[in-house]
């Protein structure tokens, strides 16, 4: 036997002794008629693979000029939560449950605190001269220039 044709032998006798084994691997095992459990790890996901940009909505640089405060005037239950990261309150204060018509106090609606991406959280394009805050799991629409809260959606985060 030639040197070339021993390992093609040998190759084909292991795909030959190991093919049947390599065949049931594949096929889920059934006990007593049922299926076997899944892998621990889950299967792999068939979705996308890469991120893409969430675009802001249509008129989110136009925001309106005076707001309508029968419009704006509400404590909402936010109708979902989202996760993005820790708060942090500011240094020496107590959480509180605010309601439209206070007065936010200037720390809180300092630009850290600004929620730039509102749209991404349900929130509705604030009137110019308001910004969206956060607050503990809460967001606020505020005046930037007298801290009055016009609206407040309670549990926007989680």
């Amino acid at each position: 036997m030639s040197t070339l044709s021993r390992p093609v032998l040998s190759l084909t006798l292991a795909l030959f002794l190991v093919g049947p084994f390599a065949a049931s691997a594949q096929q889920p095992e059934r006990e007593h008629g049922t299926m076997a459990r899944p892998p621990a790890h889950g299967e792999a996901y068939p979705g996308p693979s890469r991120y893409h940009r969430v675009a802001p909505p249509k008129g989110w640089n136009s925001r309106p000029q005076a707001p309508n405060r029968q419009v704006y005037q509400h404590n909402y239950q936010a109708p979902r939560s989202y996760r993005i990261g820790p708060y942090h309150r500011p240094p020496g204060w107590e959480a509180h449950h605010w309601v439209y018509g206070q007065i936010l106090p200037r720390v809180y609606w300092a630009p850290e605190y600004y929620i730039g991406d509102y749209w991404l959280f349900g929130l509705q394009v604030p009137p110019a001269g308001y910004e969206w805050v956060r607050d503990d799991d809460d967001a606020l629409l505020v005046n930037i220039t007298t801290g009055e809260i016009l609206q407040v959606q309670y549990g926007v985060f989680a």
